[in-house]
């Protein structure tokens, strides 16, 4: 009886007092919202970090987008310098090919310089990240294959100007069909053809026989006809000194600038006086100083 009563007692302790009733809920429900509250804070802390892991791995293994670009580059100038320049800003990894002698003969003429030489010049410009030597003067569909599965290439760069072939075709048809095709703006007013011209009309008296115009000697070196000249020049590239650097003066008219030009820089700063810390400084004639040293 007296358990029984106690029992009853306790019950009746509860219902009368339904403020601690509530005062329990309460507790309860708050402390079952701060656990959840909890575990959400740190679920979505988890979830962002990881989130954000993700990203970061997805930025570091983004593919860089790497860009072919041939030509002949027969007596580089600052069109074809211009041109690649171009041609890696569409990209982030620029590939030159180099057409082989062969080729350019088959579809244009002898070249002025070889391959090996025109290879210097290619490599030494700043935009160039990889260099194929003997490349078709068209973009065939093995070729075409090769560079997408070897090199993996996403765009083949030219320039606005066409490039037909003797059969009168497109030499970028292909990959224009493939849709892996872009373009970039000619650089207009100069191209090795107009150079030899010059050469070949500039004597040292500046006279110019009738009988032989500049597009004349345009048309005899397009069917592969020459005269001899004369080469000239020499120096080297230049670059920003830095705050502590020896400064090195190199002057020259840099006429026709050529491998030997670059093969020089790179030679040269393999000795004492061409050594780390030294900047090139170039001191590029005028021509009335030009053709007073040549007299």
């Amino acid at each position: 009886m007296g358990g029984g009563g106690g029992g009853a007692d306790g019950g009746s302790d509860i219902a009368l007092h339904p403020e601690k009733v509530k005062i329990v809920a309460t507790c309860l429900v708050v402390a079952v919202g701060v656990s959840l509250l909890g575990l959400y804070l740190k679920s979505g802390a988890e979830w962002r970090s990881n989130w954000s892991l993700s990203l970061n791995k997805k930025k570091k293994k983004k593919k860089p987008i790497r860009v072919y670009m041939d030509g002949c580059f027969d007596m580089m100038h600052y069109g074809h310098c211009n041109a690649l320049r171009q041609a890696r800003a569409l990209g982030d990894q620029l590939v030159v090919g180099v057409v082989s002698d062969d080729e350019i003969i088959a579809n244009k003429g002898p070249p002025v310089t070889p391959v090996h030489e025109r290879m210097i010049m290619v490599n030494a410009l700043k935009w160039v990240g990889e260099v194929i030597s003997d490349a078709p003067y068209a973009i065939t569909a093995d070729f075409m294959k090769n560079l997408f599965d070897e090199y993996n290439i996403d765009y083949i760069i030219h320039g606005d100007d066409p490039c037909v072939l003797p059969d009168g075709t497109d030499a970028y048809a292909l990959a224009k069909k493939a849709d892996r095709y872009k373009q970039i703006k000619r650089t207009e007013g100069v191209s090795s053809t107009d150079i030899v011209g010059r050469m070949l009309l500039c004597t040292r008296e500046r006279s110019i026989s009738d009988s032989h115009n500049q597009s004349s000697l345009q048309r005899q070196f397009s069917h592969g006809h020459s005269q001899k000249f004369e080469d000239g020049g020499s120096g080297s590239g230049t670059r920003r000194p830095g705050q502590d650097a020896r400064i090195v003066y190199i002057d020259g008219a840099f006429d026709l600038f050529h491998a030997g030009h670059v093969e020089f820089k790179k030679n040269g700063r393999k000795d004492e006086l061409l050594a780390s810390h030294v900047s090139l400084t170039l001191g590029v004639g005028s021509e009335p100083c030009v053709v007073y040293s040549e007299h």
